[in-house]
């Protein structure tokens, strides 16, 4: 799609408020003409957690939220919350429009990178899921990946609980001991607020999924 004097409207879909400031910061620091929308349904990270992974009646609502957002003129959607990658795809057939999984940007980013990846990941239900993304990207790419999932226990909670220092400090303090990796993925739109401080302790590259996502995005809708 061709650049216009229309801003594009960008619908962000999230599972919890915890990604919406990273998502607007990463907008506004390399997107800020976008006109950015965001959709919150508290309830379906608690759903997840419960239900173990997801169910056909989270796909069922992740078809509505796709058709509601297309009704109200959406350029492109970007879901936040990486546990529901299943529950996306669906989306993606079903609409016209670009609809990004949280992640896929910033796996495309990984595999051209190559070499050995640490995704690093605060909420639990997410890794399986993010695994099983990377590698069917890879395989449909003719690739293969080296990667470790490495989960830092407590950070997410610290988060939920408004102690946002707290969770910073913890994946700082996980992330900054990683050695032997080629580079370093943060699997989740809320981790991205200590990507900074983790670069500053890192020499190889720190990799959020929100800056991926925007990056790809305004590549698909403004060249």
């Amino acid at each position: 799609m061709n650049a216009t004097s229309e801003k594009q409207k960008i619908y962000l879909i999230h599972a919890g408020d915890v990604s919406m400031n990273p998502s607007r910061d990463s907008f506004e620091r390399l997107w800020p003409d976008a006109q950015v929308m965001n959709i919150l349904e508290g309830s379906l990270a608690s759903d997840v957690r419960a239900a173990g992974g997801v169910t056909e009646t989270m796909m069922r609502r992740f078809e509505m939220i796709g058709d509601y957002c297309a009704l109200a003129g959406a350029s492109a959607i970007l879901f936040s919350c990486s546990a529901f990658g299943a529950a996306i795809e669906p989306v993606k057939r079903q609409q016209s429009i670009p609809v990004l999984t949280p992640n896929e940007a910033l796996f495309e980013e990984v595999l051209e990178r190559g070499g050995k990846v640490a995704l690093v990941v605060t909420f639990k239900p997410s890794v399986d899921a993010l695994l099983a993304e990377l590698a069917a990207m890879a395989a449909a790419a003719g690739k293969t990946v080296d990667v470790q999932a490495i989960l830092i226990d407590d950070a997410f909670d610290a988060l939920l609980a408004g102690n946002q220092a707290e969770h910073d400090r913890l994946i700082v303090q996980a992330a900054s001991k990683i050695r032997g990796y080629d580079v370093i993925v943060f699997g989740q739109f809320s981790m991205s607020s200590a990507a900074a401080a983790v670069q500053a302790l890192q020499n190889v590259p720190v990799l959020t999924t929100p800056d991926c996502a925007v990056r790809k995005l305004k590549r698909l809708l403004t060249q």
